[in-house]
């Protein structure tokens, strides 16, 4: 059954209304999700320009050790593994030239046989790679995966994924019948938890939560529990809201956490308005989740609203779309044959990609409200090069309560146009040319 949008025109509308209101220099408008319908939600700053985001600056190697040492290799072992896996799906089932077409994908993975035709572009493979050559990337990207500490388990994922990638562009097998096989999650853990670089990750994520010695913490998208474990080791006991957008998750959470105090658990989803009927809390942690936000300064904003004065948001986020990811992990990131707002409405609009850059994530950060931003592994880190990172800030105060827009908005507009939610940020950060 097909919803009615807003349209273009409406959007415009109600940017110049909120525009025009005392106080507010710019605003930004998206559709969100709301139900089985579509809302309206704005952002609005005072247009006071936002001064350059600065990082602390970090030992060059606080995370890495002597065993982090092997992380570039490996990686590049698997990425090689990955592109010369995509060259053979893409020259073996079509042509460079209408290769979506040829390969039958489906309508919602196109923008993924995009992505491999780039990749293909980058590597220059212009001819499909021989047999004994994939063969041997294929020993090689096993041997890396050991090396990086990711279980038997993943090594199959990877393999499988790679070997499926005509049924899986097709729709005719699903990546969480994979990653997910038999319904249990050891080859999730292996992703996110069990691997070397994970590992550090999540270590790093805890210190930083610990280190604000929180008595509430909200971990968002908390998923197969990958983090918490670290996060639960490092804090001693908090009344600790476990979230997820699927029941399935909590209900692993519940069983696999039971012997913990203080855990709770409630569905959330990035994507709707997130009020939730609590205190504020002294750390939002959100790990490997925010890229699914379809409008990053919208989602930062409303989880600006969650902390306490003076909180601390966590994030682990990769920002590198590695061939490996487009080959297995990109199929999660496809919306929905039925989604009702399919796509990204920020910066990533009409890209094909799924992930913001280091770079980007600060300037995201800063605009939408925080200070005080810590970014890890620093550069010169050998974990750098799995393009994965712990960014830190802390909630700032530059900018004022949004209920009075809220009901200014309303007078002003017709009942189906005013804003399911407004957010006030400390600056925009808009591609013009998708703006109403």
């Amino acid at each position: 059954m097909s919803v009615d949008l807003p349209s273009y025109e409406d959007l415009r509308l109600v940017r110049c209304t909120l525009e025009a209101l005392p106080g507010v220099g710019e605003a930004e408008v998206l559709l969100i999700a709301d139900g089985p319908r579509a809302a309206v939600s704005a952002l609005v700053s005072d247009g006071r320009p936002l001064p350059e985001p600065t990082v602390a600056a970090l030992p060059p190697a606080r995370l890495g050790n002597g065993e982090t040492q092997v992380v570039p290799g490996c990686l590049a072992a698997m990425e090689r593994a990955a592109v010369l896996a995509i060259a053979h799906t893409v020259h073996t089932m079509g042509s460079l030239s209408d290769s979506a077409d040829a390969l039958g994908a489906a309508p919602r993975h196109r923008w993924i046989v995009r992505r491999w035709l780039a990749a293909l572009a980058s590597e220059n493979l212009p001819v499909p790679p021989s047999r004994q050559e994939l063969t041997r990337a294929m020993r090689d990207l096993d041997a890396a995966r050991q090396k990086l500490g990711y279980p038997a388990e993943m090594g199959r994922f990877f393999q499988t994924a790679l070997r499926s990638l005509p049924r899986l562009v097709r729709d005719e097998i699903s990546l969480q019948s994979l990653l997910f096989a038999g319904g249990g999650m050891t080859t999730a853990r292996g992703n996110y938890r069990d691997n070397l670089i994970s590992r550090h990750l999540n270590r790093a994520a805890a210190e930083a939560v610990a280190a604000r010695a929180p008595a509430r913490v909200l971990e968002i998208g908390a998923g197969v529990g990958a983090t918490t474990d670290a996060v639960l080791a490092a804090v001693g006991e908090v009344d600790y809201l476990f979230t997820d957008v699927s029941a399935f998750f909590l209900d692993a959470a519940r069983e696999r956490f039971a012997h913990r105090p203080g855990l709770r658990y409630a569905l959330l989803d990035v994507n709707v308005p997130m009020a939730l009927d609590e205190q504020p809390f002294d750390v939002v942690l959100a790990a490997n989740v925010l890229h699914n936000a379809r409008h990053a300064g919208r989602t930062l904003a409303a989880i600006r609203e969650l902390l306490a004065p003076g909180g601390t948001l966590v994030l682990i986020e990769s920002c590198v779309e590695h061939h490996l990811v487009s080959a297995s992990m990109h199929f999660l990131m496809s919306p929905r044959a039925d989604a009702l707002l399919p796509g990204f409405a920020d910066v990533r609009q009409d890209q094909d990609r799924v992930f913001l850059g280091r770079t980007e994530w600060i300037r995201q950060l800063a605009a939408a409200g925080y200070r005080d931003a810590r970014v890890e592994p620093a550069p010169g880190d050998p974990l750098a090069a799995a393009g994965q990172y712990v960014f830190t800030a802390v909630r700032g105060d530059r900018h004022s309560p949004p209920a009075p827009l809220l009901s200014k908005a309303a007078e002003a507009l017709p009942p189906h146009l005013v804003p399911r939610e407004i957010h006030t940020v400390d600056a925009l950060i808009t591609d013009r040319s998708h703006r109403p």
